[in-house]
């Protein structure tokens, strides 16, 4: 059957794109930011996945202020990198698995969550930058991700937005569909988005390393902690974006729990400020 082989976790900041496509990656600004992933990068290339589960929000690219899905899932068998304004990132087409996927919407949607299926739509920063921060920057003519990839949706954008007692649900109920699957896989959930920042308003530019770091050792720790944080507390300790973390709470419900109760293993962790003006986190779990 298949399996969770571990649980990763990544801020997914646009500008961190844009210094990639445009060679500015060993720039001493950003060398730092992408320093903070190589042992990562080796861990996957030990481990390679055969599919990848990633929980993402969509920046008004897919669904525009008309529809704004709770949560949705990629059912297609490929999905384009986006134009957001500026043309699309120069990476490749993302390959979906669609009967993977559709396994798991028939399972989580048993299960009482309402997925909305979305059979095409383009994928923007969101879900690509991820890809490029674990993988590297691969040309797009001549390259393919090392993997499918199966994007899950989250509304973090339009109010009112899903609790993080309800994304640690959703993750284990995706974590119980993909152990349901029949044929022998190699499953990854990575959960995106965050950490502390605000992008308008006079708080523009807030980082909150003290909540940031007590997120991510309760999200190790004491995930229902973390699910527990109200909505409240995202936008007063780290601004109207850190909403966003609520996703890193699906993938953490994804990780199957030890028999003896202890937490799950930590590969590697990392914390940088700034990337662009946000705080950057990142983590990797495994049971």
């Amino acid at each position: 059957m298949a399996h969770v082989s571990a649980t990763v976790y990544t801020s997914h900041v646009p500008a961190i794109g844009a210094a990639l496509d445009h060679g500015r990656a060993a720039e001493p600004y950003w060398a730092a930011v992408f320093a903070g992933y190589e042992a990562s990068r080796a861990w996957l290339r030990e481990d390679p996945p055969d599919a990848i589960v990633l929980v993402f929000n969509d920046h008004a690219t897919a669904f525009g202020p008309d529809l704004v899905p709770t949560f949705a899932i990629g059912t297609g068998e490929s999905y384009a990198p986006a134009d957001e304004g500026w043309g699309a990132r120069p990476v490749p087409v993302v390959q979906g698995h669609p009967e993977l996927a559709a396994h798991i919407a028939q399972s989580v949607i048993q299960d009482d969550f309402d997925l909305t299926l979305v059979n095409r739509m383009d994928v923007d920063h969101g879900l690509t930058v991820p890809l490029s921060l674990l993988f590297g920057q691969p040309p797009a003519h001549d390259f393919r991700w090392p993997c499918p990839v199966i994007p899950l949706a989250v509304n973090v954008v339009q109010y009112p937005v899903p609790s993080g007692r309800r994304c640690l649900a959703l993750g284990r109920a995706i974590r119980k569909a993909i152990e349901s699957y029949g044929e022998d896989l190699n499953v990854q959930v990575w959960g995106t988005g965050g950490m502390s920042h605000q992008l308008q308003g006079p708080r523009a530019g807030l980082i909150n390393p003290v909540f940031d770091h007590a997120f991510m050792d309760m999200l190790t720790t004491v995930p229902e902690a973390a699910a527990a944080i109200p909505h409240v507390d995202y936008v007063r300790e780290a601004g109207s974006e850190g909403i966003e973390l609520v996703m890193w709470l699906v993938a953490r419900g994804a990780m199957p729990e030890r028999a003896d109760g202890r937490a799950p293993t930590c590969v590697h962790r990392f914390y940088h400020v700034p990337a662009s003006n946000t705080a950057l986190g990142h983590l990797v779990l495994t049971p």
